[in-house]
């Protein structure tokens, strides 16, 4: 799909049925092809494989959502999150679909800051903001809701979320010691009932045990796509991989397996042949920190045109969703609860208290990738992941290793800052190789 032909498709009859602000969502619609067109046809040497996540950004709004809309024809229930916490094999146990809802632009923010406090999480405002300006058809479409209990600002917001549509909240402990992990699982069964109760059935081990099959699978092969970007030089930018880490909570499970599978394939072929988005000079940087949700495409966009490459997310988009695989060997469906329980707790999430691992985490991701410097990204007033920055800090200070915290929005207007910022980085890192 070339620079002049790419479109972010018009459903706009879809979009009227479904409550959508078709006027208002039209002018974001075409917003969002612009910034695509700059920010990712632009690049050069993209592998051919990247067509596929072309097609879905064309379709991301219309195609999907008609796919969607026929499940729900089926009975089959559609569950939208902001959240990796949510058990996703529950949902898909009952043939039911788990989708992402919009939450990474600052278009609606406005609408939001007329109810919510100015100073809370942009990505907190800004899902809030769709819902309430009807400007994103995943809301739209969507049975429920699941919120959980990771922040503050979340979990409050979830109260007023819930008159606008039906918000199930799961309760997130705050602690991982065993009786945290028995509250947990509680939680998880109580998710299980309220799946069942919606879809209007049970869910048969058989039905659990082929959905931790098809999440299992789309996590290996984003393990294995980030695997390869840890080549040096990459074959792949961070900018696509980021994308894919994207379109990993909108597409299809089984379809985006195989198509990032195929991708693996290329580049595993690319590096053969020896054809690489970057050279052995590049600097290396790795991100960690707060979620990255579509289309918030700022940081990459700075590092990877003022000269670096991204080669590691450590976030919720990143290896904090698919690092961790279910073990498949139950035997009971109280066992695959359990095993599922246990999966989802090794999330490093910085609302546990205390934390060690993440940071241990991140020094391995920095380590595995080749990386030569460490990003940390916050979102403005997103407390927990600010001051886990300090140690995080801390850890690259001990080991020397090159460090940046930043803290930012959706809007544009601290690009030109955070370019100087970033760029001043990028410098420390060629004096320190």
């Amino acid at each position: 799909m070339s620079l002049n032909n790419f479109e972010v498709k018009s459903y706009p009859e879809i979009w009227k049925a479904l409550g959508v602000d078709v006027e208002r969502f039209e002018k974001m619609r075409c917003v969002l092809g612009d910034i695509y067109q700059t920010s990712y046809l632009s690049q050069e040497n993209r592998p051919n494989s990247m067509d596929y996540f072309n097609w879905i950004m064309s379709e991301i709004h219309g195609g999907r959502i008609t796919e969607i809309l026929e499940y729900k024809k089926e009975g089959r229930p559609v569950v939208g999150t902001f959240c990796i916490f949510i058990p996703e094999e529950i949902v898909i146990a009952v043939g039911g679909i788990c989708v992402g809802l919009c939450g990474g632009s600052q278009g609606p923010v406005p609408d939001a800051e007329k109810i919510l406090p100015r100073n809370i999480c942009p990505l907190v405002k800004s899902s809030y903001g769709f819902k309430i300006a009807k400007v994103c058809p995943y809301f739209q479409a969507v049975d429920f809701v699941y919120g959980e209990t990771t922040c503050d600002a979340k979990k409050k917001t979830w109260e007023l979320l819930d008159k606008k549509i039906p918000t199930y909240v799961m309760e997130i402990p705050q602690m991982k010691r065993q009786r945290d992990l028995n509250l947990w699982l509680e939680e998880v069964k109580d998710f299980k009932l309220k799946i069942e109760k919606v879809a209007k059935r049970e869910i048969s081990f058989d039905d659990l045990a082929k959905a931790i099959k098809i999440v299992n699978d789309k996590r290996k092969a984003l393990q294995r796509l980030n695997k390869l970007r840890y080549h040096k030089p990459s074959p792949i930018s961070g900018k696509d991989v980021l994308l894919i880490e994207q379109i990993a909570f909108f597409d299809d499970p089984i379809r985006f397996t195989e198509k990032v599978n195929r991708l693996c394939d290329e580049l595993e072929d690319r590096i053969e042949k020896g054809i690489y988005v970057s050279s052995e000079e590049t600097p290396r940087v790795m991100i960690s920190g707060t979620p990255m949700a579509m289309p918030n495409w700022k940081i990459h966009n700075i590092i990877e045109s003022s000269g670096a490459i991204v080669v590691n997310e450590e976030s919720c988009v990143g290896t904090r969703y698919f690092k961790d695989i279910v073990d498949d060997n139950s035997k009971t469906i109280d066992e695959i609860l359990q095993k599922l329980t246990e999966r989802y707790m090794k999330i490093d999430c910085s609302c546990f208290t205390p934390n060690d691992e993440r940071v241990s985490q991140v020094l391995k991701e920095f380590k595995d990738s080749q990386a030569q410097g460490i990003l940390h990204y916050s979102l403005q007033f997103c407390h927990t992941y600010n001051i886990e920055a300090v140690k995080i800090k801390e850890a690259c200070d001990k080991s020397n290793i090159p460090f940046l915290s930043i803290e930012s929005d959706y809007s544009p207007e601290d690009i030109g800052q955070l370019r100087t910022r970033i760029e001043a980085f990028i410098e420390q890192i060629k004096s320190q190789n």
